[in-house]
């Protein structure tokens, strides 16, 4: 991206009342993010509820100012901004309707990975949730190594999560709350720096010398929650940012998971909660994951591709990438670059048409001969 051209997408996000979704009705509205701070005041004037906003000339000023000395941290600090439409922004977080319109990244993960796992949970986290943390971890690295580790860099079950992807050999994601010119909390700065010596990254929507205030986590929580595949709720509290994770999580038609507690136990009543109201699955393994989501599924018995007759090009897409492996829904829309609602009236298509089957946890396999 040019460097013009991202002076004016950083500051678009700058404009006062200007939020994602606003963002992203400009820029279609007017061509792109210069153009809103090029066209007439006059004009600007007519647009919505913003428009008093986004024609004001000192708002407009104070923004391209922060955007500049923004260019100036990411040149120096070999840091990626991506934009809502680049190929590099993640794409199943493209599919959540309050995505930010910029991503800021330092470290080289692939957003668009085969598959992503968020595990969340208390800040207080006892010794039993870091050991259910490490063998899920340890679990997934040895059966699903192209598996990606992403978590809030926060203490307890984060740090737990980040640290055993850093010890079985997984790239793990931080998303915070905060610019990428501080790490917050500073103990795991070692931490971070190895995540991004290991392929990792640090992401975040926030510009630098953005502090770590309270509404900030709860703003990234729905990042957690939209990159992922499958949320897991290790321990929680009845209330906390992972139960806020985890609702963003189905609301965005992700898998979310949880480790049952004993009853009485503080740090798993958020998790048993989720559980008895429907809205996890309940594990007690990283098997249990890994069936639910049709990661191990046999694909031996696959029907060969030579069967399948009179495909359309986006049938024949999901044949070949299924025949690799049974993909989750969102993995099948990553790769096929379809909007997430294209891609489920695609594969139900499919399933009725009787080519491929629907496996529990919206996964999907070729059909397998009797």
């Amino acid at each position: 991206m040019k460097s013009n051209e991202l002076l004016y997408d950083i500051a678009l996000t700058q404009l006062f009342m200007v939020g994602p979704r606003t963002a992203r009705a400009l820029i279609e509205h007017l061509g792109s993010a210069e153009a809103v701070f090029k066209e007439s005041p006059d004009i600007l004037r007519t647009i919505g509820n913003v428009g008093a906003y986004i024609s004001d000339k000192n708002y407009q000023e104070q923004a391209l100012k922060r955007a500049e000395a923004e260019l100036a941290f990411i040149e120096k600090n070999n840091i990626k901004a991506i934009k809502f439409d680049s190929p590099d922004y993640p794409m199943r977080l493209s599919q959540c309707p309050d995505a930010p319109q910029m991503l800021y990244q330092y470290g080289n993960c692939d957003l668009n990975s085969q598959k992503f796992v968020a595990i969340i949970g208390t800040r207080n986290a006892t010794k039993y949730g870091r050991d259910l943390t490490n063998d899920l971890v340890k679990t997934l690295a040895s059966s699903n190594p192209d598996t990606v580790i992403i978590s809030g860099l926060a203490y307890g079950i984060d740090i737990a999560a980040h640290k055993a992807a850093l010890e079985h050999g997984l790239p793990t994601i931080a998303v915070v709350a905060h610019g990428l010119d501080r790490i917050y909390p500073n103990v795991h700065r070692q931490y971070a720096s190895q995540m991004i010596q290991s392929g990792g990254a640090i992401t975040t929507e926030y510009l630098s010398n953005t502090n770590p205030d309270p509404q900030n986590f709860v703003q990234r929580n729905r990042i957690v929650a939209g990159m992922c595949d499958v949320a897991v709720v290790v321990e929680s509290a009845i209330k906390g940012g992972s139960l806020i994770t985890a609702n963003l999580a189905n609301d965005y038609n992700r898998d979310v998971m949880a480790f049952p507690g004993r009853i009485g136990d503080k740090t798993s009543e958020g998790c048993n909660k989720l559980i008895r109201q429907h809205k996890a699955e309940i594990i007690t393994s990283a098997e249990d994951l890994i069936n639910l989501m049709g990661w191990n599924a046999p694909t031996s018995n696959a029907i060969q591709q030579s069967l399948f007759n009179d495909l359309t090009p986006e049938q024949q897409s999901v044949i070949d990438l299924l025949t690799i492996s049974p993909q989750h829904i969102n993995t099948i829309s990553t790769n096929l670059d379809l909007s997430i609602q294209r891609t489920s009236a695609l594969l139900t298509e499919m399933v009725f048409d009787d080519l491929i089957d629907q496996l529990p946890g919206d996964v999907y396999s070729l059909k397998f001969k009797s």
